[in-house]
């Protein structure tokens, strides 16, 4: 039964369950919902780089921070399709466009996102786009362009949120959430671990996850990527096993959704992404980049899934093509 009134201690629970009993609960309730054999492959490109005027500490793009990254103005929309041709045919069936603003203006920049999404969407791909907070006239002329998701990722708790990003509240998070959820956009919504909270902090994420009056489409379990020049460069790599009980907690709890290991992928051995599989991970990016850091070369991920016997799980499964 999905369930949308998990309790925080619930989720406590199972989170802190015995590892190896919290994986096979969550492989079981994962062979209720989905194929395991299948894993949803996604592109992630940055249309816009750099330049933010937001302090996300563990960000690259921030304008404020001296990373290295250089600032490239708004793609074209023909390198943008070619873009997402070269991943539909290097296997991608979900195409993510991402765009580092604080928030959509009405303005021809955005008016050219609406032309690379009914572009995308042409080419027979599920089109996804994270460009920062959207009000609800923006997500509806979104829809009708054709975008299939919104990635507005809630990053950490809201006890410890205050922590990472002061430029934004959580309520702003969920405002955004709720304008996507309102258009009859598919909602794309997780986190990153690896931020400095605890164990609590990743509990209460996942509680207001579970608890959205629909849970996310899709839900993404981020490790911390450290970047040079962010407040969080010292931060130390997460364990798999924080990931596997991120990913477990999280496919128990939302047993629909898809939950995309996403970044932080690139540190992981094939054991340990095997291992996330198990777990409920159905959903990965490729490409050689995730915006601006590194992610498993395309060769990589083939030899992964030639390994562990994964196929792409077509677009718009469960869906209709037009809708």
């Amino acid at each position: 039964m999905i369930r949308n009134d998990w309790t925080q201690a619930e989720i406590e629970n199972l989170y802190h369950s015995p590892v190896l009993d919290l994986i096979y609960q969550a492989a079981t309730v994962h062979r209720q919902y989905h194929n395991p054999q299948e894993v949803q492959v996604c592109t992630l490109l940055s249309i816009k780089t750099g330049g933010c005027p937001e302090d996300c500490a563990y960000c690259s793009q921030a304008a404020r921070y001296q990373t290295g990254v250089n600032v490239h103005k708004l793609l074209s929309v023909p390198e943008v399709l070619q873009k997402a041709q070269e991943a539909k045919e290097s296997g991608s069936t979900r195409f993510c466009m991402g765009a580092a603003w604080r928030e959509v203006r009405d303005n021809r920049d955005f008016d050219r996102v609406l032309e690379m999404v009914k572009g995308v969407n042409a080419l027979g791909m599920e089109v996804c786009c994270t460009l920062g907070m959207l009000t609800a006239e923006q997500a509806q002329k979104l829809k009708e362009a054709g975008l299939f998701a919104y990635n507005h990722n809630l990053d950490t708790s809201e006890s410890h949120y205050g922590d990472v990003i002061t430029t934004r509240t959580f309520d702003d998070r969920l405002k955004t959430i709720e304008n996507v959820r309102k258009s009859g956009i598919s909602v794309c919504c997780g986190g990153i671990i690896g931020l400095g909270e605890t164990d609590e902090d990743r509990i209460s994420m996942l509680h207001t996850l579970a608890t959205l009056p629909e849970h996310p489409e899709s839900v993404p379990v981020n490790a911390l990527v450290s970047i040079e020049g962010t407040p969080l460069e010292n931060q130390e790599r997460v364990s798999v096993w924080e990931m596997v009980r991120m990913i477990a907690t999280a496919r128990i709890t939302m047993p629909q959704a898809m939950v995309r290991l996403s970044a932080g992928r690139l540190e992981m051995s094939t054991e340990e992404q095997a291992l996330c599989f198990l777990a409920g991970a159905n959903s990965i990016f490729a490409g050689d980049k995730l915006l601006t850091t590194p992610n498993p070369e395309q060769n990589a991920d083939q030899q992964l899934f030639s390994m562990l016997n994964l196929t792409p799980r077509p677009s718009f499964k469960g869906e209709s093509a037009t809708a």
